[in-house]
């Protein structure tokens, strides 16, 4: 997966608080989901497969 994470366009979920404090940004891309903090987005960000995400959106929903 392409490491350039300059043209996605991140979002935060819905659930994520007013404040802004424990949350993670998401872009989809063509080769799958990138996620990076949403407090330090100068730190990298790594990327998954949309597979993976899926089975991860999957567990955490039923948790």
């Amino acid at each position: 997966m392409s490491s350039d994470t300059t043209d996605l366009t991140w979002f935060k979920s819905s659930h994520s608080g007013s404040q802004g404090d424990d949350c993670v940004e998401v872009a989809i891309a063509e080769q799958g989901v990138h996620i990076r903090d949403s407090k330090d987005v100068t730190r990298p960000s790594f990327a998954v497969g949309r597979d993976g995400w899926s089975s991860f959106v999957r567990y955490a929903s039923e948790s």
